[in-house]
């Protein structure tokens, strides 16, 4: 018999088990007519969309690096971007778990687990650490997890 689900997952780390979860996952994707080698460069990258800075962070070797770029404040980060960063996050994720039949079934296979990027790095796509934090992205893949869901229906 298979583990039950475990109520709550936390993610994080790439090498650890829903590594996949990870916007640093190493699954290229496709979008807007580009391959983004992660999530995280095509979501840095859409800081500076429609600027030479945009190529140059969907280039950056490791994820890290895009992010690095994507927090520069030398950048000059788009007017909108508070107002479109979850849809973007959103576009992003939507494209990986779609494009990526594997990740799909990992995160259909979370059942009705809640999902928490648990970092104290980071306190608005994360939990803070100590779940002081919005952990946005927690929610908006248990959001994509329920609209692939309803499709399979």
């Amino acid at each position: 018999m298979s583990e039950p689900v475990p109520r709550v997952i936390n993610f994080y780390s790439v090498a650890a088990e829903y590594g996949c979860f990870s916007n640093f996952s190493r699954h290229p994707v496709f979008l807007r007519g580009k391959r983004w080698p992660t999530t995280e460069h095509f979501f840095q990258a859409m800081k500076f969309e429609g600027t030479e800075h945009e190529e140059q962070v969907r280039l950056a070797k490791r994820p890290m690096d895009a992010a690095s770029m994507g927090r520069d404040r030398k950048r000059p980060l788009r007017r909108d971007w508070e107002s479109v960063k979850e849809r973007i996050m959103m576009d992003g994720l939507r494209a990986k778990f779609t494009q990526h039949e594997e990740l799909k079934a990992v995160l259909l296979g979370t059942g009705d687990a809640t999902l928490v990027e648990q970092t104290a790095n980071d306190s608005y796509w994360g939990d803070g650490g100590d779940g002081s934090g919005k952990n946005r992205l927690g929610y908006l893949l248990m959001r994509l997890r329920e609209e692939l869901r309803a499709e399979q229906v």
